[in-house]
């Protein structure tokens, strides 16, 4: 079964993703925070990290730098709404520092489940 680390500071949204995935076949962890989501990772050895980039703490950006740091290779799918600057200026960066896909919220079921596919067989 494939595992998915969800990294989302808004508990609603990360409550309803971690669920669709839940209900679409996936085993999920949750983290409030790239913080969390370190602590998480070593233990729970996601195949793929699913992250919000504007979070408090440590924000997504910083948490896929230090992620592909610890875990070279791992698979990141970032996600943005963009805060007020909008999802253009932050997503093309997260795939520089390595995410493998982007998404621009919000986004639809299927869109997800596809890019996770997607990410999953590169």
């Amino acid at each position: 079964m494939t595992k998915i680390l969800v990294v989302e500071d808004d508990v609603s949204f990360r409550n309803v993703l971690v669920q669709m995935l839940k209900n679409s076949g996936y085993f999920v962890q949750q983290a409030g925070d790239g913080d969390q989501a370190l602590e998480i990772c070593c233990e729970f050895d996601p195949d793929i990290v699913i992250t919000d980039i504007i979070m408090p703490n440590k924000e997504g950006l910083e948490t896929i730098q230090d992620l592909m740091a610890i875990k070279p290779g791992i698979k990141i799918i970032a996600m943005s709404g963009g805060g007020k600057y909008g999802p253009y200026s932050y997503l093309p960066l997260a795939l520089k520092l390595g995410a493998k896909a982007v998404l621009e919220k919000p986004f639809m079921r299927n869109e997800m489940i596809e890019v996770i596919e997607k990410v999953l067989n590169s």
